[in-house]
């Protein structure tokens, strides 16, 4: 073989390479563009049903597209495409209104219309109480971060969506609110963790458009902040009950 027969096998082996590097890059860009996003969770603000640690994928198909299912959220249009609005109780990956550049998850709780307000620790959807009802308490610092028992208490939204809530400060700053009106085109998003999550209480509003997809399953979840790459943390921190659960 001549050297300038090397040189083009050489060449053409670098080219195919470059070429399978570019497909996958492509095809990984299109599914989490259309299909699934992973996301990881980095506060506590949805506890007990989110933990810090928890690594779970969003379905982008959800609601339809909008800019912000894309990389970079480039202004390239506005609204979305093949949207379908989301439900009353979904677990839902939004761009935060002050800072889209910022990813934030949630529970949607108010629709387009609808009046919100927290009245001594009870949530109210245009006017009725939402039915609440104790069913125990956690005392485990890895859901709670307390060193005491915490009110956990099953809610059920008038759309038959049930979920737990924990309540970490009775008569807490946050248990009441004035009446917000949600309006068309907007969503009011809560955490589960009522007393400790900055949410539409706090920022307000959240517009259709920032909505980037649900929340589906967790596929893997790690505690005492280590990393998914500190395999030999894994016989200690991983949670093997949360691997593969549904996000209700």
């Amino acid at each position: 073989m001549s050297v300038a027969d090397k040189s083009q096998k050489k060449s053409g082996g670098l080219g195919e390479t470059v070429s399978v590097i570019v497909q996958a890059l492509l095809l990984a860009i299109v599914i989490r563009t259309l299909l699934f996003q992973p996301f990881s969770i980095p506060s506590g603000s949805m506890r007990p049903t989110l933990l810090e640690g928890d690594y779970l994928f969003v379905t982008k198909w959800a609601y339809g597209y909008s800019r912000h299912s894309l990389p970079f959220s480039p202004d390239l249009f506005s609204g979305r495409i093949w949207a379908t609005p989301p439900e009353r109780g979904d677990v839902a990956v939004f761009k935060y209104p002050p800072n889209p550049s910022l990813d934030y998850i949630k529970r949607v709780v108010g629709l387009p219309g609808d009046r919100i307000q927290m009245r001594d620790g009870q949530l109210y959807i245009n006017g009725v109480a939402v039915q609440r009802e104790l069913i125990g308490q956690i005392d485990n610092p890895d859901i709670t971060e307390e060193n005491r028992p915490v009110d956990v208490y099953r809610e059920t939204l008038p759309n038959g969506v049930s979920f737990d809530t924990l309540d970490v400060t009775p008569n807490g700053v946050s248990d009441n609110t004035r009446e917000f009106v949600v309006p068309q085109g907007h969503y009011f998003m809560m955490g589960d963790n009522r007393d400790n999550s900055a949410d539409s209480r706090v920022f307000g509003f959240v517009p259709e458009e920032n909505f980037v997809g649900r929340a589906n399953i967790i596929f893997f979840s790690i505690a005492g902040g280590a990393s998914p790459l500190e395999v030999w943390k894994w016989p200690s921190q991983i949670r093997p009950s949360r691997l593969l659960n549904f996000v209700d």
